[in-house]
């Protein structure tokens, strides 16, 4: 008969599957998953610098919603493209292109993620405020969630580094918030303009393609980064860099990859199997 008091901890089991990255092809990789209060399990080095690509935008989003917060700013305020709005443009339904200018479909009509709204967001913030985006997200989010090791160097879209610790501390933020108000912590993960079509770049065309403010949400998106049979409500983001952030309120969890690789075949075969699995052990609580 099995011991209970032998059984492995929740903690041991998803060290087990983080473990697994190590076996990845990549130089470099960190790790970790976290609760809201606690880091659960970690791997390689979580005070390592790495360029995020993508995963900048929900640290921008969260000081986006900051300065809503703060009156500085309001999600439906006219922003970007003749029609849009803040939300909008945090939502990828502005009808903005990747990265030039002009409008590629109408506003809210389809989701076309989108670089330059998180630039133009950026400079909203920054002429609300009255300081440097750059520097208004060091005072609002990296200070007092102790992200020591994170800075942002050019673009909100896509120009933060940061470490896994560091990202850790933002799943806890994610998961149980004290910097964001309820109601904005809750239209944060929620669908937006819900019922939109649109790509998920790296694993194509998604009908729906819901996003949150900020934040992708999983909903039935296939094929896709996070596991196959993880919960629809699951909402982060990845980026080219080779870069991860998931949250899971459901699970109490948090899930951070970061390595030195850019994304591509690798990382579509590695990350979901992975991310399954740390789902599954993560029920086990």
């Amino acid at each position: 008969m099995d011991d209970p008091e032998r059984a492995p901890t929740r903690e041991a089991l998803v060290a087990d599957v983080l473990a697994e990255v190590d076996a990845w092809p990549v130089d470099t990789v960190a790790a970790g998953v976290t609760d809201a209060t606690t880091t659960l399990a970690t791997v390689g080095p979580g005070d390592h610098a790495f360029p995020l690509a993508s995963v900048t935008k929900p640290l921008s989003a969260l000081g986006v919603l900051l300065a809503v917060q703060y009156g500085d700013l309001h999600l439906d305020e006219p922003a970007g493209p003749e029609g849009a709005t803040v939300r909008h443009l945090l939502a990828h339904a502005s009808g903005l292109p990747m990265t030039s200018t002009g409008r590629t479909v109408a506003v809210g009509t389809r989701r076309v993620y989108s670089n330059v709204g998180f630039d133009l967001l950026g400079e909203l913030v920054a002429e609300r405020v009255g300081t440097a985006f750059a520097e208004h997200l060091e005072h609002e989010v990296f200070a007092p969630l102790g992200m020591d090791g994170s800075r942002l160097d050019g673009s909100p879209a896509h120009a933060a580094t940061s470490t896994v610790d560091d990202l850790l501390a933002l799943g806890r933020e994610l998961l149980a918030p004290e910097l964001l108000d309820d109601g904005l912590a809750r239209d944060l993960a929620t669908v937006q303009f819900d019922g939109l079509d649109g790509v998920v770049p790296g694993y194509g065309r998604q009908v729906p393609c819901p996003w949150g403010l900020g934040v992708e949400i999983r909903g039935t998106k296939s094929p896709h980064w996070t596991g196959p049979e993880q919960s629809p409500d699951v909402f982060g983001h990845f980026g080219q860099s080779g870069t991860y952030l998931w949250v899971d309120r459901a699970l109490d969890a948090a899930a951070v990859v970061l390595t030195d690789r850019d994304f591509g075949p690798w990382a579509v075969d590695a990350w979901a199997p992975c991310n399954q699995r740390l789902a599954d052990v993560l029920e086990q609580r």
